[in-house]
């Protein structure tokens, strides 16, 4: 995944350590001015057989601060570059050196860690072996994340009425882990029932539970549902930027994709295995960074898109289309533009870019259609409407 760059110096803490005190302002050149500091350090270890312990060691026998709060920021930014091993034995380190100053959300990273080094099994056996103060809604829901990222259902179920047995606060995150398990196995019916559940419990929706409930009814072909629940958002109290250009991209994938309700029960497979389902899915994904406006996320799915040896749709050309020209990106919009029509496997629809202008008139964004209208003439796009 594109991480953002983040750049923080790393604070010393120097309660009770005046020996620390009295060197750093003796000395002439700090670590921080010579590039010595534990952060880099730690990231020159460019293989994960190197030891990110054998460093935190010698930095403290040289007689060197580490902080907490500098050993979670160490371990998110090796999380962002997928230096696992590493981070976990940062991770380790902090848990053991500082018990006494140890949050629920570091017990949490350790177990997504572990899973991620070592297997779900290690994963397993820690979790079990936390003391009960320890075994709390986050820890119990990294766990759970755990087995939705592996599609370990019954193993997922079962922690989940674990949890409702022990009388645990659930939150947002608790229930979007598992609407997001039953997307990823095609248990679409059981998508509504978390939602039900959640709101029973008095646990507010965000825009990412919504998302998930309303992929789960366009990939069933429940297109009705789909508006219902579109309307359930604009009667409530979400009335930001977010949730306006949610239901603005939403509208636009139903209406330019031509998406319409259906009484199968059976979704129907592509050419090369990926069911219309999975598409779906892959597209609300897309409608939801365009939602939050997300540039970087929707340049690596596009990225994505182009590697991929798999047909797109007219469909899925529409959905990253209409998020980029929703941020007014117009040079990825043509870009779009330029490969759908050089496409082998799907011809350039015409009728999709014409229904997609006249939405985003319907909704008030005349600038939005009147600049995409200009571009697709610009690309030599024939048969364009006035917008």
């Amino acid at each position: 995944m594109a991480a953002r760059s983040i750049f923080l110096t790393l604070t010393r803490n120097g309660r009770g350590r005046e020996r620390s005190l009295s060197r750093s302002l003796t000395s002439t050149t700090t670590t921080e001015e010579r590039g010595d500091d534990l952060k880099s350090r730690i990231f020159s270890l460019r293989l994960p057989k190197r030891s990110a312990t054998n460093v935190l060691q010698r930095w403290v026998a040289e007689g060197r601060q580490v902080s907490i709060s500098d050993l979670r920021h160490i371990s998110k930014e090796l999380r962002k570059s997928r230096k696992f091993k590493h981070a976990l034995e940062i991770s380790e380190w902090l848990v053991y050196h500082n018990q006494d100053e140890v949050l629920d959300s570091d017990y949490a990273t350790r177990i997504d860690l572990m899973t991620k080094v070592f297997g779900i099994d290690s994963a397993e056996r820690y979790f079990e072996g936390l003391p009960t103060t320890a075994k709390t809604t986050e820890t119990y829901t990294a766990l759970l994340h755990s087995y939705a990222s592996l599609r370990l259902t019954e193993k997922a179920e079962n922690l989940y009425e674990r949890m409702k047995e022990a009388n645990l606060s659930l939150n947002t995150v608790t229930y979007n882990e598992m609407m997001t398990l039953y997307m990823s196995v095609g248990l679409l019916e059981k998508v509504p029932l978390i939602v039900e559940e959640m709101k029973l419990q008095k646990v507010t929706p965000d825009l990412f539970t919504y998302n998930l409930w309303v992929s789960s009814c366009a990939a069933a072909l429940n297109i009705d549902e789909v508006r219902r629940i579109l309307d359930e958002i604009s009667l409530g109290s979400n009335s930001g930027e977010q949730w306006i250009r949610y239901m603005n991209l939403v509208n636009m994938y139903i209406t330019s994709g031509n998406l319409v309700n259906s009484g199968l029960n059976s979704v129907v497979e592509s050419e090369k295995g990926i069911t219309q389902r999975e598409w779906i899915s892959y597209d609300f994904l897309i409608i939801l960074y365009g939602a939050s406006g997300n540039k970087d996320k929707l340049d690596q799915i596009w990225k994505s898109l182009q590697m991929t040896n798999q047909k797109m749709t007219s469909r899925n050309y529409v959905c990253i289309l209409s998020s980029y020209l929703m941020l007014g990106h117009m040079k990825e919009v043509g870009e779009i533009i330029d490969q759908w029509k050089l496409s082998a496997a799907t011809d350039f629809d015409r009728s999709s870019c014409n229904r997609l202008q006249k939405v985003y008139k319907e909704v008030g964004l005349e600038e939005r259609a009147v600049a995409f209208r200009l571009l697709l003439i610009q690309k030599g796009c024939d048969q364009i409407e006035e917008s």
